[in-house]
């Protein structure tokens, strides 16, 4: 019996993440790519809040790592029009950047002759 209950309480569990997720795509906070899932609350806020609110809900400032990765935070800076802060940062070495956790960037799709720090990258 106790098997049975178990399964019932995941089944319920997973009908009611699939409803919630299927809200939060209607209303455009959440998209998916690659078995990630990219979400936003929709507010402006600076980049060290950003990185506050994505570690209190369990995640980490988006960084794109591939096409799909890019597109999925592509499609808030359209549906909101606004810019996305990244994960990224800039190196000791001018104009080269990385993660914030110091790795190398294997993943870029910069404009041309950008980054240029002007807020157009």
């Amino acid at each position: 019996m106790v098997d049975n209950e178990v399964e019932d309480v995941i089944r319920q569990l997973e009908h009611r993440i699939s409803r919630l997720e299927g809200v939060l795509h209607l209303e455009k906070m959440i998209t998916e790519s690659g078995g990630k899932i990219f979400a936003t609350n929709g507010k402006t806020a600076d980049f060290h809040a950003t990185m506050k609110k994505c570690k209190e809900a369990g995640g980490s400032i988006a960084t794109p790592r591939n096409p799909g990765e890019n597109d999925a935070i592509l499609y808030f800076v359209k549906s909101f029009n606004t810019y996305a802060y990244l994960g990224i940062k800039e190196s000791l070495i001018p104009s080269k950047f990385q993660f914030l956790d110091g790795t190398q960037l294997t993943y870029t799709n910069w404009y041309l002759h950008e980054p240029s720090g002007k807020g157009e990258e």
